[in-house]
């Protein structure tokens, strides 16, 4: 039983950008609870505290949206470090640059996260391949040719 539910959690979490929503949700926190903090270590009190707030709002709902719907990850991921940037100037220099730091980390892993990359294998992957064709035997080591390269298309008449 837990073992199937730490599964599905990490079969979850790989099929979206889940740091980087996490890190985004940590900024906007830590941008959002910074003006609710004592005036001896605020830089900046009043109607120059609600940009914070609404900034915070704002990242904490970009790292939901990441997860939550990741086919939006791209805008979600700009969109949280252009607030993240700004914040370093409205928001008490970014939560002390803690904020924007962590936002602009998580906007660039929302916005390069892949759905369906491929693993990629090194020379190891292909020698352990091998070694594993030597062990089947005959009848299983056969391994089918490559196909043909395709024709190669140049709208300028060039040949390759």
């Amino acid at each position: 039983m837990l073992l199937n539910l730490l599964h599905r959690w990490r079969r979850w979490r790989r099929s979206r950008p889940f740091w980087g929503g996490l890190l985004a949700i940590l900024a906007g926190s830590w941008i959002c609870v910074l003006p609710l903090a004592p005036l001896k270590i605020m830089l900046q009190q009043g109607v120059a505290g609600i940009p914070s707030v609404l900034m915070g709002i704002v990242m904490i709902v970009l790292g939901l949206t990441a997860w939550f719907s990741p086919p939006q990850r791209s805008l979600a991921g700009v969109l949280t470090t252009l607030i993240a940037t700004a914040a370093l100037v409205l928001s008490n220099l970014g939560g002390f640059l803690i904020g924007t730091l962590l936002g602009i980390l998580g906007g660039g892993l929302m916005f390069a996260w892949q759905p369906y990359a491929a693993r990629r294998t090194g020379k190891a992957g292909k020698a352990g391949k091998a070694e594993e064709a030597e062990d089947a035997g005959p009848a299983e080591s056969v391994v089918a040719a490559p196909p043909p390269p395709t024709p190669h298309h140049d709208p300028q008449g060039a040949q390759p």
